[in-house]
């Protein structure tokens, strides 16, 4: 059965001469496979039948390795075939059904889960109409997160180390892992612009832990006691955020006991910069008010605008009153690959520590996220508990490569190895092309808004990350005056127009209101198989699917 047809296009790109992983699969006789014989009393005359083996045939059951190959080289044609639609722009991003039909089933896919076990026929199916029913997040018109495309190299990282299905807590069970962490964090911590004495660091399931990370270890650098007393030996502590920065900011401080209602946030300007006057004035405020300021998290990259704070004017704030700064760069932190970009960040080797999400602007596939902290030491001071069935002190090797006491985790899935793997095949280089693309693509999308009367750009003035924001104005609102009325219409139309297109499923791109400002769309450039015809597909759509929007005023309704 072929589960899934492979493209054509493998087989016809194959080298004169060579041959390509996809036609050894798809040319493959079965003859070439012996029949394999299993505990199973339904053995099938042919290893590509799936319909009568069941997963206790494959290993480690006896003589299951030629099965196990078979069934590994059919789900390999489907993940194939994925990914070269996911790259062709013929292809739908998304199929959409809404959740009450994917849990009601659909062609025969279902969600529910059985008492019996199910064949690897089903199994095979089951894998393709995932992949189906799910999002092209690779797809060159997904513009829809920070992060998307499909990094063919980070993909294969990502699949080794599934395979390799170890952990990252000790050296003797993950000692090649261990070591590219060390590597490849000390790279990242060169780059920020600390000195070789300087830095430490782990990577975290995703940007929010890795700012819960620099909260806790602030408290802890202040406050060491917090690890054995708790929050009760602590006076009041006060952290600072600007009003566009990432939600995880307060997130961590309800986590960490500390309290949202302690997170101060500091206003900003209309480009969406924290003002670093309301910061100091925030910092006078809470000090004279009896609360302790010890914490600043400062962006570098914000979610929706693509702010980038004043680092070092903010740098300068804290060094006068003591307190820690963090710069989250999850969003941002691309940029420093850049010698044209990098500039966006000066002050950011001032930074105490700070957020960088490879799996966005670097293209790492998710997830990949890491806690950069400048003073060595400092995380497995925090975090140590020497639970001695892992960390023992005696080891027959150096255990100060044992890194799981750094963390608040104990299991920590291998996050690295996919990374590294691109830094092999891209170079720095490489990746210096990739980010400078992205902002090219923006440059691109912001040039093309300002010369059509049907879009209306939030700000007048270039884009300084890759994120754009704009409205489509509809015919029906084209002639109105601003106001509260027009306000309230146009609120709607970014919605209408993202329900049409997610049906549609050619394109994809989010939209927000925020602060006094009704619902736009927001573009975001963090894929390197964009280009500017996607670009100018994308305006096409939107247009096109709007262009009929009429919002009823408040007396039709």
């Amino acid at each position: 059965m072929d589960y899934l047809q492979l493209p054509e296009s493998i087989i016809e790109h194959a080298k004169p001469g060579g041959q390509v992983l996809a036609e050894s699969i798809q040319h493959r006789s079965s003859s070439d496979i012996n029949p394999p014989q299993t505990a199973s009393d339904n053995t099938c005359s042919i290893t590509k039948d799936f319909s009568c083996i069941y997963s206790k045939d494959l290993l480690p059951a006896l003589r299951g390795e030629d099965t196990t190959k078979s069934f590994f080289q059919e789900l390999v044609n489907i993940l194939l075939s994925y990914v070269c639609k996911s790259f062709r722009r013929s292809s739908k991003v998304l199929d959409f059904h809404h959740p009450h039909q994917l849990r009601e089933g659909l062609e025969g896919f279902s969600l529910e889960l059985p008492d019996q076990p199910e064949n690897l026929e089903q199994l095979l199916v089951d894998c393709r109409d995932t992949l189906k029913y799910g999002v092209k997040t690779g797809h060159p018109r997904f513009f829809n997160q920070l992060s998307s495309g499909l990094d063919v190299i980070g993909l294969a990282g990502e699949w080794l180390t599934s395979t390799a299905n170890t952990n990252m807590f000790t050296y003797e069970v993950s000692p090649v892992f261990i070591l590219m962490e060390e590597i490849l964090l000390r790279k990242m911590q060169e780059i920020v612009g600390w000195s070789e004495e300087e830095g430490d660091g782990v990577f975290c399931p995703g940007g929010t832990m890795s700012n819960l990370y620099s909260v806790l270890l602030a408290r802890y650098h202040f406050f060491p006691e917090v690890k054995t007393k708790g929050m009760t030996a602590l006076p009041r502590l006060i952290l600072f955020t600007s009003a566009h920065s990432h939600y995880s900011v307060k997130k961590s401080a309800a986590v960490l006991g500390i309290g949202s209602d302690n997170v101060v946030v500091v206003k900003c300007n209309d480009r969406g910069k924290m003002i670093t006057a309301e910061l100091e004035s925030s910092i006078i405020t809470a000090k004279d008010q009896g609360c302790v300021p010890f914490y600043v998290n400062a962006t570098a990259g914000t979610t929706v605008y693509g702010a980038f704070d004043p680092l070092n004017a903010i740098a300068d704030i804290c060094e006068s009153h003591g307190l820690w700064l963090h710069v989250d760069a999850a969003w941002g932190g691309g940029l420093l690959m850049s010698k044209r970009h990098r500039v966006k960040l000066q002050g950011i080797e001032r930074a105490w520590s700070v957020t960088w999400n490879p799996h966005k602007m670097m293209g790492a596939p998710l997830q990949c996220s890491a806690i950069l902290v400048k003073k060595r030491g400092l995380l497995k001071d925090c975090n140590q508990m020497c639970a001695e069935y892992l960390f023992q002190t005696d080891k027959h090797y150096d255990t100060s490569y044992d890194t799981g006491d750094k963390t608040i985790q104990c299991g920590r899935h291998v996050d690295v190895f996919k990374l590294w793997l691109m830094w092999k095949a891209k170079g720095s280089e490489g990746f210096e092309s990739q980010v400078n693309k992205c902002l090219e693509n923006a440059e691109h999308l912001f040039d093309k808004l300002k010369q059509r009367p049907d879009f209306e750009l939030v700000f007048k003035s270039e884009p300084e990350h890759s994120n754009v924001c704009f409205w489509y104005i509809p015919p029906s609102l084209r002639n109105m005056s601003p106001g509260p009325e027009r306000n309230r219409r146009l609120h709607e139309v970014a919605p209408k127009i993202k329900a049409k297109m997610m049906e549609q499923g050619m394109a994809m791109i989010g939209y927000q209101p925020l602060g006094d400002k009704v619902n736009f769309f927001r573009c975001v450039f963090s894929n390197p198989a964009t280009q500017t015809e996607d670009v100018d597909y994308l305006l096409e759509e939107i247009a096109s699917l709007g262009h009929d929007i009429c919002i009823r005023t408040e007396t039709d309704l």
